[in-house]
């Protein structure tokens, strides 16, 4: 009988070692029960939240008060993987102030399909948001190969047993498809009928934590997604990415006009730089989508924790070279100390 794939990366780690109803929930003021904080009290944001709904276009707690999760985002596991541990999630935690961390675990390009030793860093991530009382991003980091479909089964087979091991706790949400592409690549054709076959895989086993879904042309056309809605499930989500230095007013009118149609939108990745990665820190800009963010109550998580010395990397080149976190501001990039700011509610 063939062993579950979370059974197999134990086996391999092992042996590494040896050797929708649009109705509103408190839209008349939807900041007064969020302050943005990881923890307050004394109580982690997962105990203060416990399991998340989407209840019209927001992200609610289990009482049904709307909440915004804002952190930070993984490189590809199969380059900076050694950034998805403990010491650093616990760090962005307790100094970043993260309520959310999102473990991007690419298919191609060096990932998952080919080296499935790579899902031990996600149980890693889910492992430690549990222990830290933080929601995770689950990411199915489909970028390289365009279309979805074309490891549907490897992705049903991941979301089943990660849901089977996991579906249970409030910290889990299932991000089935990073950034579909190609202009082959349709809503209708490609993304819809994957995200349906998923979806299903992970609901026979979970029935309640949500589920982002991508859109087309790398998660930017919600569009399509609003024409032809998913609506056999509830809490289901849809994907915005956007880098501010290339995306700015026209993209956040496209994000107002989906959510005021009715679309509840997580924008899983952001960058404050250019859609490369680079081309500097648009400081201004960013907080205009900061803004627009928590004017929407849209969830957040922002690209990327590196240190390979691109402008939207939150590490300065080479450093933290054994991923301890602990960052002094020296260790930081000009982008990490201002998400740091923005995550720590220093800046307004």
């Amino acid at each position: 009988m063939k062993k579950s794939i979370i059974s197999k990366i134990a086996v391999m780690a092992v042996l590494l070692t040896a050797a929708s109803s649009f109705v509103s929930c408190g839209k008349e003021d939807k900041y007064k029960n969020d302050t943005h904080l990881a923890i307050e009290d004394g109580k982690t944001v997962v105990e203060r939240y416990g399991n998340l709904q989407v209840i019209g276009t927001d992200i609610c707690d289990q009482n049904g008060n709307p909440v915004q999760l804002r952190g930070m985002s993984s490189h590809g596991l199969q380059w900076y993987g050694k950034f998805a541990n403990d010491d650093v999630i616990t760090w962005l935690r307790d100094d970043w102030n993260c309520q959310l961390w999102r473990a991007a675990l690419y298919t191609v390009q060096g990932g998952y399909i080919g080296n499935p030793v790579l899902g031990e860093k996600m149980i890693t991530s889910i492992e430690s948001c549990i222990k830290n009382g933080m929601y995770i991003l689950v990411d199915w980091h489909v970028i390289g190969e365009k279309d979805p479909l074309l490891y549907k089964e490897q992705a049903i087979e991941f979301f089943t047993d990660i849901s089977k091991t996991y579906g249970d706790k409030a910290n889990i949400i299932y991000e089935i498809c990073n950034e579909p592409n190609g202009e082959n690549v349709t809503w209708k054709d490609n993304i819809k009928p994957y995200a349906e076959e998923v979806i299903a895989a992970i609901r026979a086993n979970d029935p309640d934590n949500i589920i982002v879904v991508g859109t087309p042309i790398w998660s930017s056309n919600l569009a399509a997604a609003l024409e032809d809605p998913i609506t056999e499930y509830k809490n289901i989500m849809y994907t915005y990415h956007f880098y501010a230095g290339s995306h700015g007013k026209e993209s956040r009118k496209g994000v107002q006009k989906a959510i005021d149609a009715g679309l509840p939108v997580f924008i899983t990745e952001w960058g404050c730089t250019k859609a490369s990665g680079d081309g500097g820190v648009f400081e201004e800009e960013t907080l205009e989508w900061v803004k627009f963010m928590k004017k929407n109550n849209i969830s957040w998580a922002n690209w990327s924790v590196n240190n390979k010395g691109e402008d939207s990397g939150v590490l300065a080149y080479n450093k933290d070279r054994d991923a301890k976190g602990h960052w002094k501001d020296s260790d930081l990039s000009k982008a990490g100390k201002f998400l740091r700011q923005i995550l720590r509610n220093e800046i307004k």
